[in-house]
């Protein structure tokens, strides 16, 4: 395989590890801001019953994707096969 190839592939694996990275910061970000200030989002959605349960469910997986997003990018600025497979 020419290096080329394998350098081209380590920067897009790092780009989309940054996006997830982002994505999960963001649906943290939006998970803190519903159980924090539930009146303020209640405006915005009308629905109450399940807010309580959806805001730490944002939570749960927005963290959880930040944290995949920075292993993997991790993983592959460093070349390692078991970051990257986490």
């Amino acid at each position: 395989v020419p290096m080329g190839v394998l350098s081209c592939m380590k920067y897009l694996m790092f780009i989309f590890n940054v996006l997830v990275f982002a994505g999960g910061t963001c649906l943290a970000g939006v998970g803190i801001w519903v159980a924090v200030d539930r009146a303020g989002f209640q405006d915005i959605v009308a629905t109450k019953a399940v807010l309580r349960a959806g805001a730490y469910l944002l939570l749960a997986v927005g963290i959880a994707l930040a944290l995949l997003g920075f292993l993997g990018c991790c993983g592959a600025l460093r070349r390692s096969r078991p970051l990257l497979l986490v």
